[in-house]
């Protein structure tokens, strides 16, 4: 983030950086009572912080999640969204153990949406994370068959997914499924990845092309190993999400696409 080029776009308060036109209490709040201490930390001040991307993008909707247009490669879905949380927990069918954090969470009247947000992480090192044995228990319905199938191939190291945290990927799609089951009347649970494309790091080194294109092909095998499963998988790009804003009639949106494009220098 070039912070001599943000001029009043974005208010750089020591704890993260916030455009202007949103209410950082609001987003605060919603850091504060969730896992992982990311503003005390520090985490989100830092120029390569996901967690500053996701709260500009999505902070604008929290009050007024009727704003949220529909994600772009989701035309099935029932719009306009009635819920747009960040830093959503759901959790597994069982009451131990870790549960996952959502970036950010969408609920329309006919599904639920979770999306995990990337920006550097890709381009660090790769992913390590395994399943623990609950992972195994008897409690995933048949439709949840493709990411059983890659949850083995994961944790025996047959996947070759090391440029995304697949784990972390499945786990929540496991949550989204028991999530779902959870309703009155069960939603149809869809998993989003939403990544940056970044080409520069911060301090304005390249991030060479080839691990970009080794990302994207990541994300592509993925979708292919869990496709037909119950709860659906899609990936789009931040500026995907910032065209479509920007496209649309509502001029503050308009304007909220705009400054964030600038300020996070989305291409």
């Amino acid at each position: 983030m070039n912070q001599a080029a943000l001029g009043n776009t974005i208010d750089t308060h020591l704890q993260f950086p916030l455009l202007n036109h949103l209410k950082r209490d609001l987003i605060e709040r919603a850091y504060l009572t969730a896992a992982g201490n990311e503003i005390a930390s520090g985490k989100m001040a830092s120029p390569e912080s996901s967690s500053a991307l996701v709260a500009n993008a999505f902070g604008m909707f929290l009050e007024r999640p009727h704003l949220l247009p529909p994600l772009p490669g989701l035309p099935e879905m029932a719009w306009p969204a009635t819920v747009v949380a960040l830093e959503q927990q759901i959790r597994f069918p069982w009451s131990g153990g870790r549960h996952p954090w959502l970036d950010v969470f969408i609920e329309t009247d006919t599904h639920i949406v979770g999306i995990e947000s990337k920006r550097y992480e890709p381009f660090r090192s790769s992913s390590t994370a395994r399943f623990s044995d609950a992972f195994w228990r008897d409690v995933w319905d048949s439709g949840m068959q493709p990411f059983l199938t890659l949850r083995d191939r994961l944790q025996d190291g047959t996947a070759g997914l090391p440029e995304i945290d697949a784990v972390q990927l499945v786990k929540h799609a496991f949550a989204l499924s028991a999530e779902s089951k959870r309703r009155t009347h069960p939603k149809v649970a869809v998993l989003v990845y939403l990544h940056a494309d970044p080409n520069l790091w911060p301090g304005g080194k390249s991030i060479e092309h080839a691990r970009r294109v080794r990302h994207r092909c990541a994300i592509e095998r993925f979708g292919s190993a869990v496709a037909g499963a119950s709860v659906q998988f899609s990936s789009m790009t931040y500026a995907d999400i910032c065209r479509v804003w920007a496209e649309g009639t509502d001029l503050d949106l308009k304007e909220h696409a705009v400054a964030l494009c600038h300020a996070f220098q989305i291409a």
